[in-house]
């Protein structure tokens, strides 16, 4: 074997250029390693420390497309008005367009946190459309820093336009993308959202909770939308958790609420 054959063999490849090595299942580890890593260095650069984490639902949109998607759906099952599919759609559009306005209230909540603590935190979300977009947005249109951890999903979920430039990080692992989302997270906003938001709130009520992460502010916006949903004090009741556990959230209907309560936690004028 001549010596320019060898150097075209796949054993040759540098290890770190080796892209069919790092994709396997026994360089998991060193993948992981990678995402921790990759987004430290670039939030280091940016000196960002604190962060205020928003979520909600990647299905909310702003109030006037929400109608043109209750529209769309009816005239859809005006034409087959037995079809079980469309009226699902219908009923999943007219649910989301309940909570369009929780599109202003996010980007209003983002909005203040940029004009009250100025750089002091960056806005973060998962960094996909919907309630996600709005706050990234808020924190965008205020000169304030928004970043956001997007994530490889079945349905391929595109990051929105509102993420400052090099804030933007595309995971592959839930766990350190959840990592990421905790460890400079001085408050989490949460509002109206399905099973990746509940998630997201119960892990940081159980990180809270057992001491794994210091005391930080976890406020719900929409008490309509979560005295349906969620029935915390209902835990409580059967010995489950605590009755300070109980109390755990703060449960508030607009922006500026949610703000009070973490400006006054931080003594924030």
């Amino acid at each position: 074997m001549s010596t320019q054959d060898i150097e075209h063999e796949h054993s040759y490849i540098k290890a770190y250029e080796d892209i069919q090595l790092l994709k396997q299942d026994v360089m998991r580890p060193v993948r992981m390693q990678l995402e921790v890593l990759k987004p430290e260095l670039y939030l280091q650069h940016h000196k960002i420390e604190e962060t205020i984490v928003c979520f909600g639902s990647a299905r909310v949109r702003e109030e006037k497309e929400a109608q043109a998607k209750v529209k769309a759906a009816q005239e859809a099952l005006d034409k087959n008005p037995q079809d079980k599919n469309l009226q699902n759609r219908l009923y999943e559009a007219q649910g989301l367009l309940k909570l369009s306005k929780y599109y202003d209230a996010a980007r209003k909540f983002a909005n203040i946190v940029i004009e009250k603590a100025g750089n002091r935190f960056a806005v973060v979300t998962g960094g996909g459309p919907g309630l996600m977009e709005a706050a990234n947005r808020g924190a965008f249109e205020k000169n304030g820093k928004s970043i956001g951890f997007n994530i490889t999903l079945p349905h391929e979920q595109k990051p929105n336009p509102y993420i400052t430039q090099d804030l933007a990080f595309l995971f592959h692992y839930f766990a350190i993308r959840k990592l990421h989302l905790v460890m400079r997270s001085k408050a989490f906003v949460v509002f109206p959202g399905g099973f990746g938001t509940f998630d997201e709130l119960f892990e940081i009520l159980t990180l809270v909770k057992t001491g794994k992460k210091q005391d930080i502010p976890i406020v719900l916006v929409g008490k309509e939308f979560w005295n349906t949903v969620v029935n915390i004090p209902g835990l409580a009741s059967y010995g489950v958790i605590s009755p300070e556990e109980a109390e755990s959230c703060d449960v508030v209907d607009t922006p500026e609420e949610a703000w009070q309560i973490i400006a006054k936690f931080y003594n924030i004028k």
